[in-house]
């Protein structure tokens, strides 16, 4: 998708169906005041929507960034909000903050690895590493410095060359210390586990094969700690390994965390990695992400609330998520009904970012 840009002005949008966070409500009409949703309709434009329904622009819980064009091809699928969980260096975060009229960002900027995980062979820096629990609190300061707005770990099974878990511990510790949320990576069923133990915030990723143990569930409840499956990364890797029987297990940890009360959060894991096969692409996933959520169990209304309210809440964004006078404009117009069929959400119309139009050029 290629698209164009309109800076933001004052439009009512008449005739169109709200989703609200719960249902759609009857036809009304909503103003874009600029950068924020208004409530004086003196000397808009007026745009008949013809029944249209309004969604709040998406938020996609987990990407990688990679330059404008990251932010293009996000914006491009209604998606007006990305919480990056790794991109180095801190200039190039710095310079994907507050673009007009594409995609606002959040970031972890750089994470903690471990000597001998997977991640240790992507050509992170060596700041990466955090050898000891006493290089903790200055890499945690070192990245609030630099802007990071969380602090992302990469949590490998005991013994499989992820951080340390002394390591690990002093890093959510110190996290902790500066009033940020910890994100850990957690693929396997014994990294999973390390996080819960841990005290992370957010976990990422669920592993594909043997289901969640059910005691891990019942603590990711307990102690509301809140996940991204990632399940659109989840499908991909299954398949590339040969594996895709594997992928059952992944939905129904999906499954047993959505009944156990646990907040799912929307994020596809999309990246553009050299030497790598690209598996998720940017912008386009995070339907099919909200698709296989409701494919393993949730309703197409905490499906939306997953690219919505909810990442809105879990990460601090008390300024989106929903369409109310004050928040952003950031929103989605599309035809057809998502609490009916969630694949309406492709439907797209129209797109606003923070008031600015974005329209997709089919």
């Amino acid at each position: 998708m290629s698209a164009n840009s309109s800076r933001a002005k004052r439009i009512a949008l008449t005739d169109v169906r709200v989703f609200d966070g719960r249902r759609l409500s009857e036809p009304r009409t909503v103003i874009i005041d600029g950068a924020v949703i208004g409530t004086d309709p003196d000397g808009v434009e007026t745009v008949d929507t013809g029944g249209a329904v309004l969604l709040p622009g998406l938020i996609d819980a987990h990407v990688h960034l990679h330059g404008r064009e990251t932010l293009e091809q996000l914006a491009g699928w209604g998606v007006t909000t990305a919480l990056d969980m790794a991109t180095w260096p801190a200039e190039l975060v710095a310079s994907l903050r507050n673009v007009d009229g594409l995609t606002d960002i959040r970031s972890a900027g750089l994470p903690v690895i471990g000597p001998g995980g997977p991640h240790s062979h992507f050509g992170m820096p060596t700041e990466a590493l955090v050898a000891d629990a006493e290089q903790a609190p200055r890499f945690v300061s070192d990245r609030v410095a630099d802007g990071s707005d969380y602090i992302k770990i990469v949590l490998e099974a005991p013994g499989q060359g992820g951080p340390d878990p002394q390591v690990a511990a002093a890093v959510v510790a110190a996290t902790h210390e500066h009033g940020k949320q910890v994100v850990a990576h957690a693929s396997s069923h014994g990294a999973y586990a390390l996080a819960v133990d841990l005290g992370v915030d957010v976990v990422t990723h669920i592993p594909n094969g043997e289901t969640l143990d059910t005691a891990v569930v019942a603590r990711m409840a307990s102690d509301r700690r809140v996940a991204v499956p990632t399940l659109t990364m989840m499908q991909a890797l299954s398949t590339m390994r040969g594996e895709p029987d594997g992928f059952a297990g992944a939905c129904a940890g999906v499954a047993a965390l959505y009944a156990a009360g646990v907040p799912i959060l929307a994020g596809t894991d999309a990246a553009v990695q050299p030497g790598l096969p690209r598996l998720v692409v940017h912008g386009e996933s995070l339907h099919r992400e909200l698709e296989l959520l409701v494919a393993a169990g949730m309703s197409t209304v905490d499906a939306l609330r997953a690219a919505t309210v909810e990442p809105a809440r879990h990460f601090g964004l008390g300024d989106r998520g929903a369409i109310e006078p004050g928040l952003r404009a950031d929103l989605i117009l599309i035809d057809g009904d998502p609490l009916a069929d969630i694949s309406a959400t492709r439907k797209i119309r129209k797109i606003w970012c923070a008031g600015t139009e974005y329209t997709p050029a089919n």
